[in-house]
């Protein structure tokens, strides 16, 4: 489908509307128009085309590596999906699922400690997750309540801060750092990857339950994506490079919470190290859509599988 001049003259003017709404820090986005033309719009025509074969709510997965871009490509396509085809979109983060802060508490002295840290498989409630999944997929669509995470407090917000699907979504837009990462090989995990695991994992149990967790109940819920986007980072480097910006911003809009010095961001992203390493060099062979990502944060190439 091609768009007429005006459809495409009012998706310009909103995206670049939302892409000033994110400059935050002086930190520009380049390329702006070869990014939509080359790699957004021939994107939401995909989606546009897969959900036109039934007519029936398809869940896109979203994946990369922290400080990607997730976010904010979840809000263009959605820009994009409703001005240029009227497509009902919802968003929202497999971070928002994370158990609550009592509930790791309660898995950090069952299993391992390093489970009082949100962020790797195990650390979400799965259940509520999977659910709503299959309720966003039920074509007798009733209201859902989907809900969010305050990660300046690590814990869920109250439910009447959740948000409120109250329409049949056509499009899911379901993002995260881990989306559709499949389980390793019981041989990878012998290694450790870096100090944490080496000082803090000696006998190899966070990681071995992750991965199990990887093998069971997020299988379920992968199985349920219809098409995945993976943004492929140049390499681990880049995630840390890009989180430290992410919790910069994070410092400008949210003043007076809590949010990690880059002591505290390095060693927290030593919990994502094995599984976005492992993403880098296999995930590529099972998704729809890969973006690879240059040393400057833009979108270079695209393969479409």
């Amino acid at each position: 489908m091609h768009f007429n001049n005006l459809s495409y003259q009012r998706i310009k003017k909103k995206y670049l509307s939302f892409l000033k709404s994110q400059e935050v820090l002086s930190e520009p986005f380049r390329d702006k128009f070869s990014q939509l033309d080359n790699f957004f719009l021939p994107i939401s025509k995909n989606i546009y085309k897969l959900y036109l074969k039934d007519r029936k709510t398809k869940i896109i997965g979203l994946t990369g590596g922290q400080g990607s871009g997730k976010s904010t490509i979840s809000h263009i396509l959605k820009i994009i999906l409703k001005t240029g085809f009227n497509i009902n979109t919802t968003i929202f983060s497999i971070d928002d699922f994370y158990k609550t802060l009592r509930e790791r508490k309660l898995m950090s002295k069952r299993v391992s400690p390093l489970f009082l840290t949100r962020g790797v498989p195990g650390t979400h409630d799965t259940k509520l997750l999977y659910d709503s999944l299959k309720k966003l997929k039920n074509h007798k669509f009733k209201k859902l309540l989907v809900p969010k995470f305050d990660k300046s407090n690590d814990d869920r917000f109250p439910k009447k801060r959740w948000q409120k699907v109250n329409k049949k979504p056509e499009i899911v837009i379901f993002e995260g750092w881990c989306v559709g990462v499949k389980p390793q090989k019981n041989k990878d995990l012998i290694v450790p990857v870096n100090i944490l695991e080496k000082e803090k994992d000696k006998n190899k149990i966070w990681r071995k339950y992750v991965n199990k967790e990887l093998k069971n109940d997020y299988k379920k819920i992968f199985e349920l994506i219809d098409s995945t986007i993976f943004l492929k980072v140049p390499s681990f480097n880049h995630v840390y490079k890009w989180r430290l910006l992410q919790e910069k911003k994070l410092r400008f809009k949210s003043k007076g919470k809590k949010t990690m010095n880059d002591k505290q961001v390095k060693s927290f992203i030593m919990f994502y190290e094995r599984l976005t390493k492992h993403m880098l060099r296999n995930l590529s062979r099972n998704v729809e859509f890969v973006i690879k990502l240059d040393d400057r944060h833009r979108l270079k190439t695209i393969q479409i599988n």
